[in-house]
């Protein structure tokens, strides 16, 4: 007998195969060896290549195997009554096809999603309001069709195809005698997946503004500076190494203390690890020198949708809004946001930019705090140079009165000095006119007269002298008076001029040394912290250390093998197991 060749395409070479069909490289077509059952491949058979008998419905074989009689002698075999599995199955099969010839589009969710040779293979189930599993399936897609449609799902959802998605796919259920039931699909609707996501965050979202707790912690002042800030990223997120880079420098150099919280940020239960990591570092933070730290950082590095959609959730939102202290998330790159982005206090593209605005506010307050020394120094130089100016003025105006006071008195008592000459000659003048006139009658008289004025005039001459003398002597008091008020006064303004700058410049060096001493205790306090970590305090936290046969720590996975002892050390003992 010739054998029967299939009309099978490419996508379906993996189940004629294994239902038994061989490869004719000649005719490049698939054929079903002679001697071999037809049943199994009754969809690939050309029209016609079976019998009424071989490929009629379900129902009529088993009514055909109801009315079969018992063999002879009353020994009924197995091999002569009823139905075989494969053509019972390939009955089923075949209803099947019947009833759904084209896909149907239906509502999943990914449980489980493996790439092999370029077909999709997925576990896919449905979940109730309570998230316990309803309906369960297995699925796939051929590489044929895979190549077309996930490519376009994962550039219109950003969404990489994997556990946890919601999809709207078109399947076509089909059962195969061997491995069972399970559903083709060939289509995936990306706007029902991108509109589940957006739906959660748009319900979470009305559901905080509804609280009046959406925009709370936004409400938070800014930090002024940073001195301490809680990290809380992935184990080895992406980003995390960019971040640490730049923010061990500031800590090397006393600048700003940064602690490190790790937990998941994707998978199920991923946020309420993120939140009971975030809430345990606050309750414990009072051990780093301050009540709070300045922020809490969320940081891990890109990703697809659906990694980041494990982080809009209701209760760790929430939380982020209820904190009391201003959150600052770098999640993903700029085309990816989340919920946490909108309720946190400020959001950054990536994780390197949220070090990069730390480093910018500290570098902004250090450039003020240089320049406000500056201007204390320069008010302190150009106040005492204000006041020497001043003190300058004040006695080159003093020795200048002084001057003028003298000279006004040295003119004074010149002129008093020429008004008495000018009238002791007027009354010579005077009387040796009269004496000339009455020089007989009266030269006694005159001569009496002259004597007088003889004796007149030095004692004139010495109370003009006394008097020119008294003046100059008050004028001079009056100057020295004067200048040592000035000279007073002066000395007392430089003095409280340079104790104000004084003052002024202690501060500055107070609040240098105490910022210093600040920084040295805190670096010594996590120098402790760190040489005290050790395997013994990590016991005493509930962990506990698993050892092969060979006594060395069993780390990874990979490392286990089935049928191993091992030993498991406790703080308080070691127990003996075998994995």
């Amino acid at each position: 007998m010739s054998p029967t060749y299939l009309s099978a395409q490419y996508k379906d070479r993996l189940q004629v195969k294994a239902l038994g069909a061989r490869w004719d490289g000649e005719s490049k077509r698939w054929y079903v060896p002679d001697g071999l059952d037809l049943t199994p491949f009754a969809a690939w058979l050309p029209k016609g290549g079976l019998t009424a008998e071989a490929t009629g419905t379900a129902t009529a074989l088993v009514a055909r195997a109801d009315q079969w009689p018992a063999p002879a002698g009353g020994v009924a075999l197995a091999q002569e009554r009823g139905l075989s599995l494969s053509v019972l199955l390939a009955g089923v099969a075949d209803l099947v096809a019947q009833a759904y010839r084209a896909g149907v589009w239906t509502r999943v969710e990914v449980l489980k999603a493996d790439l092999r040779s370029g077909h999709v293979y997925l576990e896919i189930g449905e979940r109730n309001l309570l998230g316990n599993t309803v309906a369960q399936a297995r699925a796939m897609i051929w590489a044929s069709t895979a190549a077309e449609i996930v490519p376009a799902f994962e550039r219109a959802t950003g969404a990489v195809l994997g556990a946890g998605i919601k999809l709207l796919v078109r399947a076509k259920p089909t059962i195969h005698p061997v491995y069972g039931m399970s559903l083709v699909i060939d289509g995936i609707d990306p706007e029902y997946t991108l509109g589940d996501l957006e739906a959660k965050k748009r319900e979470i979202r009305e559901r905080l503004q509804r609280e009046g707790l959406f925009d709370a912690n936004k409400r938070l002042p800014a930090p002024w500076d940073y001195n301490a800030v809680l990290v809380v990223a992935p184990q080895e997120a992406a980003g995390l190494g960019d971040f640490r880079a730049e923010a061990e420098r500031l800590q090397a150099l006393g600048i700003c203390e940064f602690v490190y919280v790790a937990s998941r940020f994707q998978g199920e239960g991923a946020a309420a690890e993120i939140r009971a990591a975030m809430l345990a570092a606050l309750s414990g933070w009072h051990g780093h020198g301050a009540k709070l730290p300045d922020a809490l950082v969320l940081i891990r590095g890109g990703g697809a949708v659906n990694d980041l959609a494990w982080l809009n959730d209701y209760e760790l939102a929430r939380c982020i809004c209820e904190l009391p202290v201003p959150v600052l998330t770098g999640i993903g790159h700029e085309r990816d946001s989340t919920l946490l982005d909108e309720v946190a206090h400020a959001k950054f593209d990536t994780p390197s930019k949220v070090i990069l605005g730390i480093e910018q506010l500290i570098g902004k307050r250090t450039a003020e705090a240089a320049a406000n020394f500056e201007a204390v120094s320069r008010a302190a130089a150009q106040m005492t140079l204000s006041m020497r100016r001043a003190l300058e003025l004040a006695d080159a105006a003093v020795k200048s009165g002084a001057e003028r006071q003298v000279a006004a008195a040295r003119q004074s008592a010149a002129e008093l000095m020429a008004e008495v000459r000018i009238e002791s000659h007027i009354a010579v003048r005077t009387a040796s006119e009269g004496a000339l006139q009455q020089f007989q009658q009266l030269s006694q008289t005159a001569r009496e007269h002259l004597a007088a004025a003889k004796q007149r005039v030095p004692e004139l001459l010495i109370e003009v002298r006394a008097q020119a003398r008294q003046v100059v002597r008050e004028a001079r008091s009056g100057t020295l008076v004067w200048h040592e008020s000035v000279l007073e006064r002066s000395t007392l303004a430089a003095r409280r001029a340079r104790e104000d700058a004084e003052r002024a410049l202690a501060d500055v060096a107070l609040g240098a040394r105490r910022v210093s001493s600040e920084a040295a205790t805190g670096a010594q306090a996590l120098l402790r912290e760190i040489a005290g970590q050790g395997p013994d305090k990590t016991l005493g936290r509930g962990f506990a250390i698993v050892r092969g046969a060979d006594g060395h720590p069993i780390t990874r996975a990979a490392q286990a093998i089935a049928g191993q002892a091992i030993e498991i050390q406790f703080r308080d003992g070691q127990v003996a197991a075998r994995l």
